[in-house]
């Protein structure tokens, strides 16, 4: 088994939760196989999908021009407040959330474990990270639990403001100066100064339900992603358990909007916020979405955190 072959088996016994074992190869290619994967991209290819121009924000439809443009103003406007603003969308818990997500995706590429033809460290890409809440996790366990040096953290976001914010909180952290860590304004739907399969794993936390055209993100996740690498989403989703879901439901639409005007002086974007998450595809709905993006997707394609207020989705481009 070549360098690059066991870098495959690796993430994908990553994806399934599990540790590499002798002899897991064919095992593996056959628990991942998707056999309409191929065919469900090149119709893809040949067929764009139809669009009349319009698109949701929350629940008000506007024009797809003006989409990127509101997304802006609502981040601009919560910016500094961005750690409250998580707080009141999921009851404080996004912290424990983030900290399961990173824990779970094991950045980084231990030397003591790694051949001596592998690359050093990860290339990862954070998208929609503008305060850095994800990358200084990622370099955090990439450096105290892999022992890794290397791995750096590329924070892409479409919001200057939210980049500034992250900028200013790297000062906090030991990697401020690094070449570790860097910031750059980006579309997530069109990546241009990203090489195609240059990326060991892309990451979007509480961000890809704000996009435009989110089949077009996936795509170009998949596009810069190198062979083996791995698409991961952290997302507000749907609560699974009907009691649950009706008090959670009340509690968004009615005392989070309310809380944004006492908290930040500013209703209409944690009203939007929440209408965002509503409108929100399911997790099966998501999955399709990625799997349609050419992914493989491990079991049922996604873990439901507290009840599925939130989820996180993995998908790894096949070698």
């Amino acid at each position: 088994m070549n360098a690059q072959s066991a870098r495959v088996l690796f993430r994908r016994q990553l994806l399934a939760g599990g540790r590499p074992r002798a002899g897991a190869g064919a095992a593996e290619r056959g628990q991942y196989r998707c056999l309409s994967c191929t065919a469900r991209q090149l119709q893809q290819q040949q067929t764009p999908p139809k669009r009349d121009g319009t698109t949701h924000f929350g629940f008000e439809t506007v024009a797809e021009a003006l989409k990127e443009q509101k997304v802006r103003g609502v981040f601009s406007s919560v910016a500094s407040s961005y750690d409250t603003m998580n707080d009141l969308m999921s009851m404080g818990i996004h912290r424990l959330w983030k900290d399961h997500f990173v824990r779970n995706l094991n950045p980084g590429r231990n030397p003591l474990t790694s051949g001596p033809s592998e690359q050093k460290g990860w290339n990862i890409l954070d998208i929609a990270g503008g305060t850095g809440d994800i990358a200084f996790r990622m370099l955090d366990h990439a450096s105290t639990i892999n022992h890794d040096a290397h791995t750096k953290v590329t924070v892409a976001d479409i919001n200057p403001e939210m980049l500034a914010e992250g900028r200013k909180r790297a000062l906090e952290t030991p990697y401020a100066r690094s070449p570790r860590l860097n910031f750059i304004e980006a579309n997530a739907e069109k990546l241009d100064m990203i090489p195609d399969n240059s990326i060991d794993l892309y990451t979007v936390a509480f961000g890809i339900r704000n996009f435009t055209h989110k089949e077009d993100a996936i795509r170009e996740a998949y596009r810069v992603l190198k062979p083996g690498g791995v698409f991961a989403v952290l997302e507000f989703s749907k609560v699974n358990n009907g009691l649950f879901d009706a008090v959670y439901k009340r509690w968004s639409f009615s005392a989070i909007p309310l809380i944004g005007q006492l908290v930040a002086g500013d209703r209409d974007s944690y009203q939007y916020l929440v209408e965002s998450i509503e409108r929100f595809p399911s997790q099966p709905q998501f999955r399709d979405m990625i799997q349609d993006a050419g992914f493989l997707v491990p079991g049922q394609g996604w873990e439901d955190l507290t009840g599925g207020i939130a989820a996180i989705h993995k998908g790894v481009k096949p070698a």
